[in-house]
């Protein structure tokens, strides 16, 4: 398998090399070019639609009738994002060795393993008919554009793609995708060291500080790892910052909401902006290309965003005492490019999956199935267009009711001034709060605590909601086991708490907020003992002395943030084994873990180590800028390929921010320069005191057209803190998108 693996490589790298055509760079194809490709004519639509656009080829599509909307907004997907979303669907159905060969034959198989259709058909029996009146016609707006176009996206040439019709199980399925639980990828980095002998050690630090499982996304390693980060992390909200002020603390009178998805950095980017009317929608917001709602948004009356909540969705369950007759067993065959199809089987034990038959998962002496929410039907696409069109606070908590993966924290705001925090989410019932091991050996769940169930915050009485990843509130109620360091909500909170009044500028400041409390404190900690041993040489005694004046900012300009980050990176490498190590990168609260280390060890063993890192930092480091080694570099998913990768690489940046920063720029333990791979994609701030007061960044840019103006154009906007506005106001949707196209039927 790995020497098939090998010369798929090769073969792929020949490809690309000798024949696949180039992408056109950016801003070869200007606006009116890439609206002048839309078919028009013959739209699936029972009236004109028009579809008006601003300057960066963002839509807003004003409809009659609510199915037209929906048509118009699948056509709108495909044509901004039509290779992303062809992309995903593959990787929805295990099907990427059909675009690049026998190199993704190992993933391939995983992905069917997990079979993230496997809900879809229960789930397309259950939804009401507007529902699924809705992704028909969203359906029928991708086809129309899929047909009709002459121009393909480049990654129909590159990867070999036919024209397949879309259908709405393809969407469900896609969600399903979108929805995988972001601790499969941990599970991947832990689970070679349980054989570890200090394995029950590293498990317990882990339970006990609740703490860790992530993934780190920014460090993870390996073959397996890597590719199934590309093939899970694409879309998953896996991260992020949301907050809402009500209007007792409002500059403005009113609530404000405001957030910023934390996410893979890569182009396309992972959002598209849009906004669109018809008689049952008046909003604007972000939508996942390939989903017909707004995930992130609001109306004339709410605004909602959310944080992923880290729930229990899923669990590893041994299941090596059933016999391998009582299991159910399906052969799949998988088409792959530059060879002959493979068969491989897909076996369940009831709705879970053998995946310790996957490469990736394989155990030498267990059988284990995956136990996900995701396999039991559920109806998210029909919470989250209620959600689209709530008026207030008690149609927003029903709406969620119906929302079980991936699970979210999601912030509310309305127009009378108040704000609240609901936990959309299906968690299984009678979880226990520690977990023994990371494998379990418990029969099968019995049902879900629900939305209703779970803690909710909403009232006159509350100032403001914050929600970074961090643990929900304490309940009887096990929502999940590991949560995000506190960080970022109490860096957040205190900016809140502290300023008189919050409005427009005090939110755009925040969102690019690089301080971190805990890494100034714990530098605070390297310089004591550094200092506490004697004397220091004259190189060492510059850096200790760095830290000691550093106010723990991530500034770019900044030479402190880089001497502490190789001087952690040293001194982890000095004071862990390899697999302690391992364990703490397979989490992102790898820093938190290793200041509690530090923070309870003995001095006298810790305090010689902290002085060899401060002496090898000080030899190696050169006092260079965080930016100078910190670097946003934006790419297409073929950009990590050697040599080949040249063509699709577009941005290299010196960047702000790290790992524990509001503004997320997340890095691995290292001190040689590196590229940013997860953080901060897009940022949003409504003001609900104003109809027009929607503003909203990506960081790319909207169109996932190679070569297009609209490609990386809001890259200079995010670096600069400036944004988009996305009124609700028709007046001024006509004044600022002046670009018109007009859809019209047969």
């Amino acid at each position: 398998m790995r020497l098939r693996t090998v010369r798929g490589t090769l073969r792929l790298g020949a490809y690309l090399l000798l024949s696949a055509p180039r992408p056109p760079r950016a801003d070869t194809v200007g606006l009116e070019q890439r609206l002048a490709a839309l078919p028009l004519d013959g739209a699936p639509i029972e009236h004109p639609v028009e579809i008006r656009w601003n300057a960066h080829q963002v839509p807003f599509v004003l409809a009659r009738t609510d199915r037209d909307l929906a048509a118009a907004l699948g056509l709108v997907h495909a044509h901004l994002r039509l290779g992303q979303m062809e992309t995903l669907r593959r990787v929805g159905y295990g099907r990427i060795s059909e675009t690049v060969g026998p190199v993704a034959l190992e993933l391939d198989q995983t992905l069917r393993i997990i079979d993230f259709g496997q809900a879809v058909p229960d789930t397309l029996r259950m939804l009401p008919r507007e529902t699924r009146d809705w992704l028909d016609a969203f359906v029928s707006g991708i086809n129309h554009y899929l047909m009709a176009v002459t121009a393909l996206p480049h990654e129909f040439a590159l990867f070999g793609l036919e024209r397949e019709p879309w259908r709405v199980e393809d969407i469900l399925t896609l969600g399903r995708l979108v929805g995988a639980d972001i601790t499969w990828l941990a599970w991947l980095q832990l689970m070679h060291l349980r054989s570890s002998p200090e394995w029950n050690r590293i498990w317990s630090k882990l339970i006990e500080t609740g703490r860790g499982l992530g993934p780190n996304l920014a460090a993870s390693d390996g073959v397996g790892s890597a590719a199934m980060q590309a093939a899970l992390g694409v879309n998953n909200r896996a991260g992020s910052n949301c907050l809402a002020v009500s209007a007792r603390r409002s500059a403005g009178g009113s609530a404000w909401l405001a957030g910023d998805p934390h996410l893979g950095l890569s182009l396309p980017n992972n959002w598209l902006l849009a906004g669109y009317k018809s008689p049952s929608y008046d909003a604007v917001g972000l939508m996942i290309p390939g989903l017909p709602f707004l995930a992130i948004g609001r109306n004339p009356w709410i605004a909602w965003g959310g944080t992923n909540l880290h729930a229990a969705a899923s669990e590893l369950v041994d299941i090596s005492e059933i016999p391998d007759a009582a299991l159910e067993g399906q052969e799949e065959t998988i088409r792959v490019r530059w060879g002959n199809a493979r068969t491989c089987v897909v076996r369940r034990h009831g709705r879970s999956p053998v995946l310790s038959d996957s490469a990736f998962f394989r155990s030498a002496d267990r059988k284990l199935a995956l136990r996900w929410v995701g396999h039991t039907p559920s109806d998210e696409f029909t919470a989250m267009l209620r959600v689209n069109r709530a008026h207030g606070w008690d149609d927003f908590s029903a709406a969620l009711e119906g929302f079980a993966v991936p699970g979210q924290n999601m912030i509310y705001a309305d127009v009378t001034g108040e704000v609240g925090h609901a936990l959309a989410a299906w968690v299984p019932k009678g979880l226990e709060k520690a977990p023994a091991d990371l494998i379990s050996h418990s029969g099968e769940w019995n049902g879900f605590v629900t939305g209703g169930g779970l803690p909710r915050r909403h009232g006159s009485a509350v100032d403001f909601v914050v929600s970074a990843n961090d643990g929900p509130p304490e309940t009887e109620i096990v929502v999940g086991h590991f949560f995000s360091s506190p960080t970022r909500r109490d860096r957040i909170s205190s900016l809140l708490s502290s300023a008189d009044r919050i409005g427009f500028s005090e939110l755009v400041k925040l969102q690019r907020d690089v301080v971190a409390p805990t890494a100034r404190e714990l530098a605070l900690e390297f310089a004591r003992l550094a200092r506490a041993g004697g004397a220091i040489d004259e190189k060492s005694a510059r850096l200790v002395s760095l830290l000691e004046t550093w106010d723990g900012a991530y500034d770019a300009e900044s030479a402190a943030p880089a001497a502490f980050e190789a001087l952690l990176s040293h001194f982890a490498k000095l004071f862990y084994p390899h697999t302690i190590q391992a364990a703490y990168a397979a989490g992102w609260a790898m820093r938190d873990l290793i200041a509690d280390d530090v923070r309870a060890a003995d001095p006298g063993q810790i305090g010689p180590l902290v002085r060899q890192a401060v002496q090898r930092t000080a030899k190696s480091l050169g006092l260079r800028a965080w930016g100078r080694i910190h670097r946003l570099r934006l790419t297409y998913m073929l950009g990590a390929l050697p040599v080949i990768g040249r063509r699709y690489r577009y941005l290299d940046l010196p960047t702000g921010g790290g790992s524990e920063t509001i503004m997320k720029t997340a890095n691995g333990l290292t001190d040689r320069r590196h590229a940013v791979r997860y953080g901060s994609n897009a940022r949003y701030i409504f003001d609900m005191s104003d109809a027009d007061g929607a503003h909203l960044v990506l960081l790319g840019g909207q169109d996932g057209w190679f070569g297009s103006s609209s490609f990386t154009d809001q890259v200079a906007l995010w670096r600069r803190g400036d944004y988009i506005r996305m009124p609700l106001r028709r007046e001024t949707v006509l004044t600022e998108f002046p670009f018109v196209t007009m859809l019209t039927k047969s």
